[in-house]
């Protein structure tokens, strides 16, 4: 059992702090995972609490058959699917350059402006491809989750997966050319 699902498991005998050590562990995962999908920091924010919330009130049964991780991701995503829905008729405004990248603090000012921009242009080039080729990217990539997960949290099967994951990454480096992405480095 991973920490999360020992946390959620002492959350459901009785201890509240369960709960708080959940929310203390995967709230920044879920957000950002669920900013891949919504394209909206709003929206992700909401429905991440919107998660916690219903593991709080539903208690919804963990079975263990995939990871805790890809378990809280799947609820995490039909909520933010729900929320969307229900704000269909309202526009969505994304908000530009609120990305924080890590700081390395050996490297230079320089050094570090230049890192900046490379990731604020990789994910400008990512926010213009399919929002499924989006999503797949960035659990692999920034949530560092298997093929396995992956399918799991996508509903697909895992060589449909494999081969979305190939597509996304074909169609992210043909709009990083677009996008006259330098691949120096």
């Amino acid at each position: 059992m991973d920490n999360g699902a020992s946390s959620y498991r002492r959350f459901l005998e009785g201890d509240d702090r369960g709960l708080a050590d959940l929310i203390e562990e995967y709230r920044m995962p879920l957000q950002m995972f669920l900013y891949s999908f919504t394209e909206n920091h709003e929206t992700a924010e909401d429905a991440a609490i919107e998660t916690f919330v219903k593991l709080a009130t539903k208690k919804p049964k963990y079975n263990g058959k995939a990871s805790f991780r890809t378990w809280i991701f799947r609820i995490g995503r039909n909520t933010a699917a729900d929320i969307i829905r229900k704000a269909k008729r309202h526009e969505t405004v994304n908000l530009e350059g609120s990305e924080n990248p890590a700081v390395d603090k050996e490297q230079s000012p320089e050094e570090l402006y230049i890192k900046e921009e490379r990731n604020r242009q990789l994910l400008s080039s990512m926010k213009k491809i399919k929002s499924e080729y989006y999503e797949v990217l960035w659990l692999k990539y920034f949530e560092n989750l298997q093929v396995k997960e992956i399918a799991a949290i996508m509903r697909k099967n895992e060589g449909n997966t494999k081969v979305l994951l190939s597509r996304a990454r074909e169609a992210l480096k043909v709009q990083l050319g677009k996008d006259g992405f330098d691949y120096e480095d």
